[in-house]
């Protein structure tokens, strides 16, 4: 019997390891930390022998095949060493994508995977259609694959998730933007970080679809190389090269060959210029999909937005406090940044992945009164902002980065929480960081 081995407990190799298990492989589960008591739990339950906090060797070099979950890198000595043995190593998409012939929209970008792809679920979803979200958010995959049966899936998908797919194919691949990002992960070389994302649109067809950001600097050099067939559908802030999808005199333009639709973006319920794309990225997916344009333009307006993305959280003696904390690049941090209104108490800081600040350079000398530096080791943003901003503090724990955040913000600004930066000096990921935003502003 084939025997499968997943690396990594949390919710994509437990998915797996259920999806495997029901396929009646011979399963093992192997992580190097701790598991969560809600997935031994899980594992129990379903027979799924494991270990934890650390690997056996020997046995994870027996595997046929090997389900590695995305946070685990492929310079892993480990998964170096079943490479070298030849085991074949897929990510959760490959594996789980072989049960399903359901269709398949993905979403990937630097910035903005996680709103796109919750509003084209909310779009399909509100339209009736039986409709499956995960990838890089909610539910794993393959275990909707085992427990569930959906006739279409919205994946957001990280460069981490798109690495060890190969034959996976994307009936509708969404490449939102590329600005760099986990460049640890990638050797600091830009160029292996952009490769991963252009995985997007591998194994496409000419009856497959192709969207993405026309000026995108990159991606535009990027398409060039690309050998795959899909047909291509770019937006724009405004009507420029191929673009099918833009602004027109504060409208929204969606022009596909058989239709038009048509939208007041004061209509549109999330705001900002990233969102503009967002929406529009969506919008063309929605119409390759045939949803009515009345159905379509219901769902952009009432759309709620994502947690942890520029959510107001409260107005505190006429001051505005903005959790941005998934904002975990500087890119990110910019598209915050660019649509302020007011002057701006910034919070940043946390685990710098290679970080380069002149991106929003400009944007905190014309909107930023103060920064707050939130982070263990603050001495790199210290560097390259010192004596380019009035006021600078640094703060230790988010409670301290709160209160003072609101003792130099005076009302009518904005206090942003928009990090820059991953969170793992200080929190456990980028929600705790900003639940721990939300709590303390609350208390004010």
């Amino acid at each position: 019997m084939n025997k499968i081995i997943i690396l990594g407990g949390g919710e994509s190799g437990v998915g797996s390891a259920i999806l495997a298990q029901s396929k009646g492989f011979d399963v093992f589960l192997s992580d190097n930390g701790p598991l969560k008591d809600k997935y031994k739990v899980e594992l129990d339950l379903y027979g799924i022998p494991y270990e934890e906090k650390g690997h056996t060797e020997d046995l994870v070099l027996a595997a046929t095949e090997i389900i590695k979950s995305p946070g685990i890198p492929n310079y892993a000595p480990l998964v170096r060493k079943a490479a070298e043995k030849g085991i074949p190593i897929l990510s959760e998409m490959e594996f789980a994508k072989r049960y399903t012939s359901a269709k398949m929209i993905c979403i990937t970008g630097s910035n903005g995977k996680t709103t796109t792809t919750s509003l084209i679920y909310h779009i399909l979803k509100s339209a009736g259609l039986n409709v499956g979200l995960g990838g890089n958010i909610g539910k794993s995959f393959a275990r909707q694959v085992a427990e569930e049966s959906h006739d279409y899936y919205v994946l957001e998908l990280s460069s981490f998730q798109l690495e060890n797919m190969y034959s996976f194919k994307a009936d509708i691949a969404i490449l939102l933007n590329i600005t760099p990002d986990h460049l640890d992960r990638y050797d600091h070389d830009m160029q292996k970080y952009v490769d991963a994302k252009m995985r997007i649109a591998r194994n496409q067809t000419e009856t497959d679809a192709f969207i993405f950001w026309e000026e995108d600097p990159i991606v535009s050099k990027e398409i060039k190389k690309l050998a795959s067939s899909g047909r291509r559908y770019t937006f724009a802030e405004h009507k420029v090269g191929n673009a099918i999808a833009y602004l027109d005199n504060n409208e929204i333009d969606i022009c596909m060959s058989n239709s038009k639709f048509i939208m007041e973006q004061s209509q549109l319920a999330i705001e900002g210029l990233h969102n503009l794309y967002n929406s529009l990225a969506s919008g063309i997916a929605a119409k390759l999909l045939d949803i009515t344009n009345d159905n379509l333009r219901h769902s952009l307006s009432d759309f709620q937005g994502v947690e942890h993305r520029l959510e107001k959280v409260a107005k505190v003696r006429g001051i505005q406090f903005i959790n941005d904390s998934k904002a975990t690049n500087v890119n990110s941090c910019w598209y915050a940044l660019q649509s302020m209104k007011t002057k701006v108490v910034l919070i940043l800081g946390g685990t710098d992945k290679g970080n380069d600040y002149t991106e929003i350079e400009q944007l905190v000398k014309d909107k930023v009164k103060a920064l707050i530096f939130l982070g263990v080791d603050n001495s790199k943003l210290h560097s390259f902002f010192d004596k380019k901003v009035d006021r600078i503090e640094d703060a230790s724990s988010m409670q301290e980065a709160v209160q003072k955040a609101y003792s130099l913000a005076s009302e009518g600004d904005t206090v942003l929480l928009s990090p820059c930066c991953a969170s793992f000096d200080l929190f456990k990921n980028y929600e705790d960081r900003g639940d721990q935003f939300k709590e303390y502003v609350r208390k004010l």
